[in-house]
Protein backbone atom coordinates (compact mmCIF):
# COMPACT_ATOMS: atom_id res chain seq x y z
CA UNK A 1 0.00 0.00 0.00
CA UNK A 2 1.61 3.36 -1.16
CA UNK A 3 0.78 6.33 1.12
CA UNK A 4 -0.60 9.60 0.25
CA UNK A 5 1.26 12.52 -1.52
CA UNK A 6 4.39 13.97 1.14
CA UNK A 7 4.70 17.62 1.76
CA UNK A 8 8.10 18.99 -0.11
CA UNK A 9 11.09 19.16 1.97
CA UNK A 10 11.91 22.76 2.77
CA UNK A 11 15.18 24.01 1.42
CA UNK A 12 17.79 23.86 3.59
CA UNK A 13 19.53 27.31 4.19
CA UNK A 14 22.55 26.38 2.01
CA UNK A 15 20.52 25.36 -0.55
CA UNK A 16 18.60 28.51 -0.61
CA UNK A 17 21.92 30.71 -0.50
CA UNK A 18 23.21 28.29 -3.64
CA UNK A 19 19.69 29.19 -5.82
CA UNK A 20 19.47 32.98 -4.89
CA UNK A 21 23.32 33.47 -5.94
CA UNK A 22 22.75 31.98 -9.52
CA UNK A 23 20.04 34.86 -9.81
CA UNK A 24 21.65 37.51 -7.92
CA UNK A 25 24.86 37.22 -10.55
CA UNK A 26 22.40 38.06 -13.29
CA UNK A 27 21.43 40.60 -11.16
CA UNK A 28 24.69 42.54 -10.89
CA UNK A 29 25.47 41.67 -14.76
CA UNK A 30 22.54 43.69 -15.89
CA UNK A 31 22.91 46.37 -12.92
CA UNK A 32 26.73 47.12 -13.73
CA UNK A 33 29.34 45.33 -16.24
CA UNK A 34 32.34 46.38 -14.24
CA UNK A 35 30.87 44.27 -11.40
CA UNK A 36 32.81 40.57 -10.82
CA UNK A 37 30.48 37.85 -10.38
CA UNK A 38 28.31 37.58 -7.24
CA UNK A 39 30.19 36.07 -4.64
CA UNK A 40 29.53 33.84 -1.94
CA UNK A 41 29.00 34.89 1.14
CA UNK A 42 31.84 34.30 3.74
CA UNK A 43 30.74 32.26 7.03
CA UNK A 44 28.27 33.09 9.25
CA UNK A 45 24.49 32.97 10.49
CA UNK A 46 22.48 32.10 7.64
CA UNK A 47 19.16 34.07 7.31
CA UNK A 48 16.52 32.97 5.19
CA UNK A 49 13.13 35.46 4.20
CA UNK A 50 9.95 35.31 2.60
CA UNK A 51 9.09 32.64 0.58
CA UNK A 52 9.33 31.66 -3.46
CA UNK A 53 9.60 33.61 -5.51
CA UNK A 54 9.45 36.62 -2.96
CA UNK A 55 12.52 35.46 -1.14
CA UNK A 56 15.74 36.54 0.36
CA UNK A 57 18.84 35.24 2.40
CA UNK A 58 21.96 36.47 3.72
CA UNK A 59 24.62 36.32 5.85
CA UNK A 60 25.64 37.73 9.19
CA UNK A 61 29.39 37.97 10.42
CA UNK A 62 30.82 39.99 13.48
CA UNK A 63 34.74 41.05 13.29
CA UNK A 64 36.39 43.17 16.29
CA UNK A 65 39.06 45.10 15.68
CA UNK A 66 41.80 44.59 18.67
CA UNK A 67 43.42 48.31 19.91
CA UNK A 68 46.39 49.43 18.26
CA UNK A 69 45.11 48.30 15.10
CA UNK A 70 45.15 50.68 11.67
CA UNK A 71 41.56 49.95 10.75
CA UNK A 72 40.24 51.93 14.05
CA UNK A 73 41.02 54.83 12.36
CA UNK A 74 38.45 54.14 9.80
CA UNK A 75 36.14 51.73 11.44
CA UNK A 76 34.34 51.35 14.35
CA UNK A 77 35.58 48.55 17.08
CA UNK A 78 33.22 46.12 16.92
CA UNK A 79 31.69 45.43 13.70
CA UNK A 80 28.10 43.10 12.30
CA UNK A 81 28.06 42.90 8.62
CA UNK A 82 25.26 41.68 6.48
CA UNK A 83 26.28 39.66 3.05
CA UNK A 84 22.77 39.79 1.31
CA UNK A 85 22.56 37.37 -1.08
CA UNK A 86 18.83 38.54 -2.74
CA UNK A 87 18.97 37.12 -6.12
CA UNK A 88 16.13 39.30 -7.85
CA UNK A 89 13.80 40.25 -4.77
CA UNK A 90 12.12 43.81 -4.46
CA UNK A 91 11.40 46.24 -1.92
CA UNK A 92 9.46 43.91 0.62
CA UNK A 93 12.53 40.51 0.95
CA UNK A 94 14.87 43.49 1.39
CA UNK A 95 13.13 45.04 3.45
CA UNK A 96 12.52 41.71 5.76
CA UNK A 97 15.88 40.73 5.32
CA UNK A 98 17.83 44.39 7.32
CA UNK A 99 15.19 43.65 10.00
CA UNK A 100 16.35 39.78 10.28
CA UNK A 101 19.97 40.87 10.12
CA UNK A 102 19.26 43.58 13.62
CA UNK A 103 17.65 40.49 15.84
CA UNK A 104 20.98 38.34 14.48
CA UNK A 105 23.15 41.64 16.28
CA UNK A 106 24.49 40.12 19.13
CA UNK A 107 23.14 42.17 22.36
CA UNK A 108 26.30 43.35 23.47
CA UNK A 109 27.05 45.27 20.30
CA UNK A 110 24.54 47.08 20.25
CA UNK A 111 24.74 48.87 23.24
CA UNK A 112 28.34 49.40 22.03
CA UNK A 113 29.04 53.10 21.09
CA UNK A 114 31.93 52.03 19.38
CA UNK A 115 30.40 49.71 16.77
CA UNK A 116 28.73 49.99 13.57
CA UNK A 117 26.25 47.99 11.43
CA UNK A 118 28.10 47.61 7.56
CA UNK A 119 27.09 46.53 4.36
CA UNK A 120 28.70 46.40 0.89
CA UNK A 121 26.12 46.62 -2.01
CA UNK A 122 26.46 47.70 -5.38
CA UNK A 123 26.55 51.34 -5.86
CA UNK A 124 23.64 51.11 -8.81
CA UNK A 125 21.38 48.90 -7.34
CA UNK A 126 18.53 52.03 -6.22
CA UNK A 127 16.30 49.32 -5.29
CA UNK A 128 18.37 48.89 -2.33
CA UNK A 129 19.59 52.21 -1.58
CA UNK A 130 16.12 53.09 -0.97
CA UNK A 131 15.83 50.12 1.75
CA UNK A 132 19.05 50.82 3.91
CA UNK A 133 17.80 54.61 3.78
CA UNK A 134 14.74 53.56 5.54
CA UNK A 135 16.49 51.47 8.40
CA UNK A 136 18.89 54.07 9.12
CA UNK A 137 22.09 53.28 6.77
CA UNK A 138 24.41 55.63 5.44
CA UNK A 139 26.22 56.20 2.13
CA UNK A 140 29.68 56.35 4.21
CA UNK A 141 32.00 55.38 2.01
CA UNK A 142 32.42 54.22 -2.14
CA UNK A 143 34.86 52.37 -4.08
CA UNK A 144 35.32 53.56 -7.47
CA UNK A 145 36.67 52.49 -10.29
CA UNK A 146 38.65 54.40 -12.94
CA UNK A 147 39.45 52.54 -16.42
CA UNK A 148 42.33 53.02 -18.25
CA UNK A 149 42.25 56.39 -20.02
CA UNK A 150 44.54 59.89 -20.93
CA UNK A 151 45.37 61.20 -17.25
CA UNK A 152 43.83 64.78 -17.26
CA UNK A 153 47.05 67.17 -17.00
CA UNK A 154 46.89 70.36 -14.77
CA UNK A 155 47.53 73.85 -15.94
CA UNK A 156 51.34 73.90 -15.25
CA UNK A 157 52.97 74.87 -11.54
CA UNK A 158 56.31 76.05 -12.20
CA UNK A 159 56.86 76.49 -8.63
CA UNK A 160 55.48 72.86 -7.34
CA UNK A 161 57.78 70.15 -7.20
CA UNK A 162 56.96 66.47 -7.22
CA UNK A 163 59.05 63.04 -6.14
CA UNK A 164 58.50 60.19 -4.79
CA UNK A 165 58.76 60.09 -1.00
CA UNK A 166 61.78 58.26 0.83
CA UNK A 167 61.83 57.14 4.25
CA UNK A 168 63.66 60.18 5.37
CA UNK A 169 60.27 61.77 4.78
CA UNK A 170 58.57 60.19 7.30
CA UNK A 171 57.93 63.01 9.68
CA UNK A 172 56.42 65.51 6.71
CA UNK A 173 54.18 62.24 5.69
CA UNK A 174 52.61 61.57 9.51
CA UNK A 175 51.71 64.87 9.33
CA UNK A 176 50.04 65.30 5.99
CA UNK A 177 47.98 61.71 7.15
CA UNK A 178 46.51 63.13 10.24
CA UNK A 179 45.82 66.62 8.66
CA UNK A 180 43.82 64.77 6.84
CA UNK A 181 42.75 62.11 9.24
CA UNK A 182 41.51 65.09 11.21
CA UNK A 183 39.34 66.37 8.10
CA UNK A 184 38.02 63.24 7.15
CA UNK A 185 37.12 62.51 10.54
CA UNK A 186 34.01 65.48 9.86
CA UNK A 187 32.69 64.65 6.78
CA UNK A 188 33.01 60.54 6.42
CA UNK A 189 33.72 57.61 8.66
CA UNK A 190 37.38 58.39 9.98
CA UNK A 191 38.25 58.38 13.72
CA UNK A 192 40.95 60.68 15.66
CA UNK A 193 41.93 58.21 18.14
CA UNK A 194 44.10 58.85 20.77
CA UNK A 195 46.78 56.67 19.53
CA UNK A 196 46.08 57.91 15.88
CA UNK A 197 49.52 59.14 15.48
CA UNK A 198 51.42 56.34 16.60
CA UNK A 199 49.27 54.07 14.70
CA UNK A 200 50.10 56.39 11.59
CA UNK A 201 53.88 56.20 11.96
CA UNK A 202 54.04 53.14 12.19
CA UNK A 203 51.67 52.00 8.71
CA UNK A 204 53.72 54.65 7.05
CA UNK A 205 57.22 53.64 7.90
CA UNK A 206 56.54 50.41 6.86
CA UNK A 207 55.28 51.61 3.68
CA UNK A 208 57.69 54.08 3.03
CA UNK A 209 60.08 50.96 4.05
CA UNK A 210 58.71 48.54 1.88
CA UNK A 211 59.10 51.24 -1.43
CA UNK A 212 55.60 51.28 -2.08
CA UNK A 213 54.88 54.26 -4.11
CA UNK A 214 53.93 57.67 -2.69
CA UNK A 215 54.62 61.05 -3.95
CA UNK A 216 55.35 64.09 -2.65
CA UNK A 217 54.50 67.79 -3.70
CA UNK A 218 56.67 70.08 -1.98
CA UNK A 219 56.42 74.27 -2.73
CA UNK A 220 59.43 76.34 -1.59
CA UNK A 221 60.93 73.31 -0.01
CA UNK A 222 58.34 72.49 2.14
CA UNK A 223 55.96 68.94 1.45
CA UNK A 224 52.06 70.47 0.82
CA UNK A 225 50.96 67.07 -0.35
CA UNK A 226 51.34 63.32 -0.31
CA UNK A 227 49.53 60.60 -2.33
CA UNK A 228 49.95 56.96 -1.23
CA UNK A 229 49.50 54.32 -3.96
CA UNK A 230 50.19 50.50 -4.32
CA UNK A 231 48.90 47.59 -6.89
CA UNK A 232 46.65 44.38 -5.40
CA UNK A 233 45.84 41.30 -7.53
CA UNK A 234 41.97 40.58 -7.51
CA UNK A 235 43.35 36.83 -7.86
CA UNK A 236 40.71 34.22 -6.62
CA UNK A 237 39.97 33.26 -3.38
CA UNK A 238 41.54 36.95 -2.18
CA UNK A 239 38.96 39.87 -0.64
CA UNK A 240 39.64 42.00 -3.66
CA UNK A 241 38.38 39.33 -6.36
CA UNK A 242 34.95 39.37 -4.96
CA UNK A 243 35.30 43.51 -5.65
CA UNK A 244 36.32 43.75 -8.70
CA UNK A 245 37.63 42.08 -12.31
CA UNK A 246 40.31 39.34 -11.95
CA UNK A 247 43.51 41.47 -12.70
CA UNK A 248 45.84 43.59 -11.52
CA UNK A 249 44.95 46.84 -10.41
CA UNK A 250 46.54 50.13 -9.23
CA UNK A 251 44.96 51.65 -6.02
CA UNK A 252 45.23 55.00 -4.17
CA UNK A 253 45.26 54.34 -0.91
CA UNK A 254 45.20 58.21 0.46
CA UNK A 255 45.92 61.83 -0.90
CA UNK A 256 46.55 64.67 1.53
CA UNK A 257 46.97 68.37 0.64
CA UNK A 258 47.43 70.75 3.60
CA UNK A 259 45.02 73.09 4.21
CA UNK A 260 46.78 76.59 3.09
CA UNK A 261 47.16 75.12 -0.62
CA UNK A 262 43.56 73.25 -0.82
CA UNK A 263 42.05 74.22 -4.40
CA UNK A 264 45.79 75.32 -5.92
CA UNK A 265 45.63 72.47 -7.91
CA UNK A 266 48.61 70.31 -6.01
CA UNK A 267 45.83 67.87 -5.30
CA UNK A 268 45.33 67.83 -9.23
CA UNK A 269 49.15 67.51 -9.91
CA UNK A 270 49.36 64.68 -7.50
CA UNK A 271 46.75 62.68 -8.57
CA UNK A 272 47.76 62.73 -12.13
CA UNK A 273 51.65 61.41 -11.59
CA UNK A 274 50.38 59.03 -9.49
CA UNK A 275 47.67 57.65 -11.49
CA UNK A 276 49.55 57.75 -14.57
CA UNK A 277 52.57 55.93 -12.74
CA UNK A 278 50.24 53.32 -11.82
CA UNK A 279 48.77 52.67 -15.00
CA UNK A 280 52.28 51.84 -16.51
CA UNK A 281 52.03 48.57 -14.87
CA UNK A 282 54.55 46.87 -12.70
CA UNK A 283 56.89 44.22 -13.16
CA UNK A 284 53.79 42.30 -11.78
CA UNK A 285 52.31 42.91 -15.13
CA UNK A 286 49.79 45.62 -16.80
CA UNK A 287 46.63 46.66 -14.64
CA UNK A 288 43.08 46.95 -15.73
CA UNK A 289 42.88 49.83 -14.30
CA UNK A 290 42.83 51.72 -10.66
CA UNK A 291 40.13 51.93 -7.95
CA UNK A 292 40.14 53.81 -4.25
CA UNK A 293 37.97 54.64 -1.51
CA UNK A 294 36.07 58.04 -1.04
CA UNK A 295 33.46 59.47 1.28
CA UNK A 296 30.26 60.71 -0.83
CA UNK A 297 29.64 63.68 2.49
CA UNK A 298 33.16 64.89 1.72
CA UNK A 299 32.81 68.01 -0.05
CA UNK A 300 36.36 67.57 -1.50
CA UNK A 301 37.04 64.46 -2.26
CA UNK A 302 32.89 63.80 -3.83
CA UNK A 303 34.07 66.24 -6.49
CA UNK A 304 38.10 65.91 -7.09
CA UNK A 305 37.94 62.47 -7.57
CA UNK A 306 34.51 61.92 -10.18
CA UNK A 307 36.80 65.03 -12.21
CA UNK A 308 39.46 62.45 -12.01
CA UNK A 309 37.69 59.81 -14.12
CA UNK A 310 36.53 57.60 -10.95
CA UNK A 311 32.94 56.43 -10.70
CA UNK A 312 31.36 54.64 -7.99
CA UNK A 313 31.23 50.73 -8.13
CA UNK A 314 30.52 49.77 -4.82
CA UNK A 315 28.87 51.68 -1.57
CA UNK A 316 29.20 50.95 1.78
CA UNK A 317 26.61 51.34 4.06
CA UNK A 318 26.51 52.14 7.35
CA UNK A 319 25.33 53.04 10.95
CA UNK A 320 26.77 54.27 13.84
CA UNK A 321 26.61 52.91 16.77
CA UNK A 322 24.71 49.46 15.81
CA UNK A 323 22.18 50.21 17.99
CA UNK A 324 20.71 52.46 15.05
CA UNK A 325 20.13 50.25 13.32
CA UNK A 326 16.41 50.37 12.42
Amino acid sequence: MTGGPRAALPDSPAQVLADLLEVQRRRFAALDPRLPPAAAPPPGDVLVVGTPPHRAAGVVTHHAWPAGSGPLLWSAAQVTELHPVVGAAGHGPLHALVEAWRGHVLPAVLRDDDSAAVVTWPSRDVVATRVFLDHGLLPLAVLAVRGLAAVRTPAPDRGLVLRRAEPADLDACVRLALEELAYSSQVGGSLVRPDAEAVKRTMLRDRLGRGEPTWLAERDGAVVGMIECGHADAAPGTWLANLLPAGRWGYVNCASVTAAERGSGVGAHLAATAIAALEAGTSGGPVRGTYLYYNPPNPLSSVFWPRAGYAPLWTLWEVRPAGGLR
